[in-house]
């Protein structure tokens, strides 16, 4: 429900209590009794009963609550005007009519007694209308805090959305670079592969830019990219070195978040490949019941230093994705064992 849709059905509600409260009184005199004869001069009563209470409620409510009450150098201002409107709603019980000396020698009560009764009614009243002041005060918070809920949830999408932006499009420029160079050794040994990359990069550029600028791409799309992808980093590979994909599409067209297992990828060609060692990387990808099962594993080899396989910005920034992507719908399991390191990777009830 919209901004103003919200306004309108909060504005809609306070005019029918308000309808309500000077039309019950009689409504109830009516059922109870069965006689309407005394219905006008209850509304009467509820009218010049209620009237005061209506305006202090009107002048909180659009005035004095969010342009006093709200702003931390103003609320002394908020207590004294209410204090005033108080004092001018009820000041004709501070003015009893004047009595005659004569009458007030003959009265049964003291003067200061009819005095005393009418301090009372007028606190009594002023107490009455005050929680009409509390009402709108705490009607107004209720909205504001609402308002500032709706505003803090917004400012988090916006964040959130900004950083998936960010961590989305995190393509390492090295591996352009590298593309490059192995594409322009080839065009002196393999023109027609050399040919052939160039589209392959054309195509995996093509999509990283435009085609993943939304939320959920296809599944299919995501593993032609992630062909081309493997493709060219296959291009600094030498004979040395096994690469295997399996790609097990499921039946239905399922969607998910672009560019999601790039890292892993990139992880297992930087740090399971070996010009002068044997060398494995393994990429599959298939469904399991309802999930979506995506495994790599490779060659494992001793790095000095802090830049060791499993670690590193890639890594951190595609469990950040997947946390807010996938929030409790994800498992992420990273192992290593006999001179290989793995990745598995599942979303969660993601088919069908």
């Amino acid at each position: 429900m919209g901004k103003q849709n919200k306004n309108s059905v909060l504005t809609v509600a306070q005019i029918a209590v308000w309808a309500a409260v000077f039309v019950l009184p009689a409504a109830v005199n009516i059922f109870v009794s069965g006689n309407s004869s005394h219905a006008w001069g209850i509304m009467r009563g509820s009218f010049f009963t209620m009237f005061p209470c209506l305006v202090i409620y009107l002048i909180n409510y659009w005035g004095l609550v969010p342009h006093f009450l709200f702003h931390d150098g103003r609320k002394k201002w908020f207590w004294i005007l209410n204090v005033v409107l108080l004092v001018v709603l009820n000041r004709h019980f501070l003015h009893p009519a004047r009595i005659p000396q004569e009458v007030v020698e003959n009265l049964p009560v003291k003067l200061s007694e009819i005095w005393a009764f009418h301090l009372v009614s007028a606190l009594s009243s002023a107490l009455f209308q005050s929680v009409f002041i509390i009402a709108a005060a705490g009607i107004r918070y209720i909205v504001r805090m609402h308002k500032m809920e709706v505003q803090l949830e917004e400012e988090k999408r916006k964040t959130a959305e900004a950083e998936l932006t960010w961590l989305k499009h995190q393509l390492n420029p090295h591996f352009l670079f590298n593309t490059l160079n192995n594409i322009s050794s080839l065009t002196q040994i393999d023109p027609d592969k050399a040919q052939e990359s160039i589209g392959e990069l054309s195509d995996t550029l093509r999509y990283a830019l435009y085609d993943t600028d939304t939320d959920k791409v296809p599944l299919s799309g995501e593993v032609t990219f992630m062909n081309n992808y493997i493709h060219l980093m296959q291009l600094r590979c030498n004979e040395l070195t096994e690469v295997k994909t399996s790609w097990e599409l499921p039946s239905e067209e399922v969607r998910i978040a672009p560019l999601l297992f790039i890292s892993p990828i990139e992880n297992a060609f930087k740090h399971g490949v070996n010009a002068r060692m044997a060398s494995f990387v393994h990429i599959g990808l298939h469904p399991e019941g309802k999930d979506l099962v995506f495994e790599c594993e490779n060659s494992r080899f001793a790095k000095s230093g802090e830049d060791h396989i499993g670690s590193g910005i890639g890594v951190e920034n595609l469990k950040r994705r997947l946390e807010l992507i996938y929030p409790d719908a994800y498992s992420y399991e990273q192992q290593e064992k006999d001179g290989a390191y793995s990745v598995r990777i599942v979303l969660k009830n993601l088919i069908g």
